[in-house]
């Protein structure tokens, strides 16, 4: 039997700061554990030339290991990852995000939790074990927290970080959610593990801690917070 590879699905848009460190560190975490690995930079128009880091990257490690998918602009999380799975070929696959929030240092233990217990999904949770959230102030926290509180109440999903974006999945299956997932947005992620309880698959959570942005600036408002809350009553009135 062929040995697992790992597609990593990193959506950029205006990341040119943290674009060669997450890489950096996404290669030495791969090449230490020695899985095989590719990583899918699909980035969406950025203004600020992150794609052409992402050139100069490729040149350094291969196109074999960073493979550039660009689009013309930007058109959202969910058709970033539906895009990114069709040049994909690995039998898992990897999403994080590129801002440096998602340590690189985690994937081997999303690896080893997945082969040990051969599940569909591998989330990392910021709320259980060793798992916390850094350079977040309280209000931030307090919304994450209630966010999370709230979707545990009326969903049941079975998995304590439902907003959380660094999951490992099978190919298949994540294929499978997307094309089950209407929601947009920060929704997205939490309509993707209530699908996938509807469906029975299988899912573990691995302690991850969170950092928030190290360049740029972060993506959370009043609209979202919004947006947010008509997405949960509608995942609990429909799945």
């Amino acid at each position: 039997m062929a040995p697992n590879k790992y597609s990593i699905l990193l959506p950029t848009y205006n990341e040119r700061e943290n674009l060669p460190f997450i890489i950096w560190l996404i290669v030495k975490h791969f090449s230490e554990s020695g899985f095989e690995y590719e990583v899918i930079i699909i980035d969406d128009g950025s203004p600020d030339g992150t794609l052409q880091v992402a050139e100069e990257l490729q040149r350094i490690y291969g196109k074999d290991k960073i493979v550039l998918r660009p689009r013309e602009k930007k058109l959202g999380l969910g058709t970033a990852y539906v895009h990114g799975i069709k040049h994909a070929t690995g039998n898992f696959i990897i999403i994080m995000d590129a801002d440096m929030s998602h340590h690189p240092k985690f994937i081997p233990k999303f690896i080893t939790k997945q082969v040990e217990g051969n599940y569909d999904i591998v989330t990392g949770t910021r709320y259980t074990g060793d798992g916390g959230v850094y350079g977040w102030d309280l209000k931030r926290k307090c919304i994450s927290r209630g966010a999370n509180f709230v979707t545990q109440v009326l969903l049941r999903p079975g998995v304590s970080d439902l907003t959380g974006s660094f999951r490992l999945y099978r190919k298949e299956v994540l294929q499978r959610l997307i094309d089950a997932c209407i929601s947009k947005g920060y929704v997205f992620q939490m309509e993707m593990i209530a699908r996938a309880r509807q469906f029975n698959y299988s899912i573990a959570e691995v302690p991850i801690s969170f950092v928030d942005r190290v360049y740029g600036e972060s993506k959370l408002g009043g609209q979202e917070i919004v947006d947010f809350i008509k997405g949960v009553l509608f995942l609990f009135a429909t799945t």
